[in-house]
């Protein structure tokens, strides 16, 4: 084979699932293979993230990906760190006090979750090893950590979660998986140590991702949406 020909061999095809599919297929998968995903292949899709829209096109995303030794060494310090009770210093507070429709659709996913992982209610060690599985990034190959620059408000805090949306979706379309993980920003020092983060980035969020493992009970929850009706509103006049 010529050299010309290699190159083109080792091009990274698109895949042919339509943007819809990708929409319906995506969902949290808690439980991935110990397999790695072509550095072309991973190449692309961050490529394809990338197009995500923002205020003017400032482009404020800062995404850390780890992977190998690095990724088992913060998903030791952060298990360690959980399980011995460290207090989580997150460089943006949660704030999820959810109440009324908000609070039954929380209820709604966790039964869901501890139900297929066979967590009864009053389980204290089982749900503490659900905790902990977030901090082990669910055998995830690749965790990747989202930040910004504390600088942004709101407005392009929600950028960056266009971005994200664009990579999940991309992830699934090349017959990935993904899980968005707030606790990823717990211990955000451990993160900016990892990646010797100089400037003013601040850790928002993470997303763990890869080839699902189908084996994995928690990969059988499955959660549902309600009528547009009841969240939207259309209006004429």
């Amino acid at each position: 084979m010529s050299e010309e020909n290699t190159e083109e061999a080792d091009l990274v095809s698109d895949p042919d699932l339509a943007l819809i599919d990708a929409i319906y297929q995506r969902r949290s998968v808690r439980g991935y293979l110990d397999k790695e995903v072509p550095q072309e292949t991973l190449n692309r899709i961050f490529e394809i993230a990338q197009q995500a829209p923002s205020n003017c096109n400032v482009q404020p995303w800062k995404v850390y990906v780890a992977s190998g030794d690095l990724k088992n060494c913060l998903r030791e310090k952060m298990v360690e760190n959980t399980a011995g009770g460290v207090t989580p210093n997150p460089d943006y507070p949660y704030r999820g006090d959810f109440e009324g429709e908000y609070r039954k659709r929380q209820i709604e996913c966790a039964v869901a979750l501890y139900s297929s992982m066979d967590v009864g209610r009053g389980d204290k060690e089982g749900r503490m090893r659900a905790v902990l599985r977030n901090f082990e990034f669910f055998d995830a190959p690749y965790i990747a950590f989202i930040g910004m620059n504390p600088a942004f408000g709101t407005t392009v805090a929600l950028d960056v979660g266009m971005w994200a949306q664009n990579l999940m979706l991309t992830l699934v379309a090349f017959g990935l998986h993904s899980c968005p993980m707030g606790t990823m920003r717990n211990f955000p020092d451990l993160v900016r140590e990892a990646f010797d983060i100089e400037d003013d980035t601040r850790i928002l969020f993470g997303i763990s991702f890869g080839y699902e493992d189908g084996s994995v009970a928690a990969n059988e929850t499955r959660t549902t949406r309600d009528p547009i009706t009841t969240n939207i509103v259309f209006r004429s006049t």
